[in-house]
């Protein structure tokens, strides 16, 4: 069965299968190092958390001991396969870019109302960074938390000062985990990202959530998938039939008489009827949002039909069907926050 063209899908396809398992068991295997970590301290008994019905068990040092050893054993697999199977394959989408940072502001503050997003691919920029943050620190955990695991054999014998460090770096880099678990949580507050929850469970995303805000991943999807047109078709022109001996046959149709004064009078009613397609330049647009601002605001207009927008040239195209003034549809734009030059 043929697959359907971007432009009739619902849902694009963002993380594979193997994606989801593996964000969610570094996910569950992190909280669960953090909680039995937090548990060797002790701190359980200390905050009355055992006095919690079924939380008895919190307040023992080897319990949490066992859990931690095992759960650390399913964070450092996820994250040698996940360095050895994306590296392999070549993913470099989540590798942080030139300008990120700095995108990663604009971005922000275009979430309280203060400038525009800028375009992003699949990876917005400050999922990039987040990406690097959690991996450091998630590494750093891995690296301190052997050298603690190596102490604690019996035929080892480290330094002192290598030790206290070690032990010290891994209890900051647990905190600096936790803060960006809670940074990467929080990013939900705000309303724009939670199209992004789907995803992380069916792996999939809206197609107009795509369309808005990863605009450069969604131009990179409609140049891999073939679209049907959006213009009428040309009428298509038959070649001229050859004779055996190379002379042209002239077809029937082509050979006959001039159209009756009934038909003249139809294809003249018909151009008519047809109506006029209108073309200005709109300054100021630079994204899809701008293009949907646009054509929310022409859309209001009655009479004004089938908008399209060509965001590279700056022009909009459109049927006024009712012969709306122009001075109307240059104070719709303006309203819209956008300039008509021409």
């Amino acid at each position: 069965m043929a697959k359907p063209s971007l432009e009739i899908q619902e849902s694009i396809r963002r993380h594979t299968a193997i994606e989801i398992a593996e964000h969610w068991l570094f996910a569950l295997s992190g909280s669960v190092l953090i909680f039995s970590g937090f548990g060797e301290l002790p701190m359980y008994k200390r905050f009355m958390v055992t006095q919690i019905p079924g939380l008895s068990w919190a307040g023992d040092f080897f319990v949490h001991l066992k859990i931690h050893y095992l759960s650390a054993l399913v964070f450092v697999g996820v994250m040698v396969f996940h360095g050895v199977y994306h590296g392999m394959l070549g993913h470099r989408g989540l590798l942080p870019k030139k300008g990120d940072l700095k995108a990663s502001l604009v971005t922000i503050l275009s979430l309280f109302g203060m400038g525009e997003e800028p375009k992003s691919h699949k990876y917005l920029p400050e999922q990039r960074l987040a990406y690097i943050y959690i991996g450091a620190t998630g590494l750093l955990l891995v690296v301190t938390g052997l050298v603690k695991v190596v102490k604690n054999l019996p035929t080892v014998h480290l330094p002192p000062d290598l030790i206290k460090w070690t032990t010290l770096t891994h209890t900051f880099a647990t905190l600096f985990f936790l803060v960006g678990v809670i940074a990467h949580l929080a990013a939900l507050i705000f309303k724009v990202n939670r199209p992004l929850v789907r995803s992380i469970f069916t792996g999939k995303v809206d197609l107009q959530y795509v369309r808005e805000r990863h605009t450069l991943w969604y131009e990179e999807l409609l140049s891999a998938t073939p679209l049907e047109k959006r213009v009428e078709a040309e009428p298509e022109v038959e070649e001229e039939a050859i004779g055996p001996r190379g002379d042209e046959v002239v077809k029937e149709e082509e050979a006959s008489a001039s159209p009756s004064p009934e038909a003249e009078e139809k294809s003249k009613t018909e151009k008519e009827e047809r109506p006029m397609v209108s073309t200005i330049r709109v300054k100021g647009m630079t994204c899809e949002h701008c293009v949907m601002a646009v054509k929310k605001a022409l859309g209001t207009l009655e009479g004004v039909e089938k908008v399209e927008v060509d965001l590279s040239t700056g022009e909009v195209r459109f049927e006024n069907t009712k012969a709306v003034e122009m001075d109307r549809i240059k104070t719709a734009i303006e309203k819209a926050g956008y300039q008509v030059s021409a």
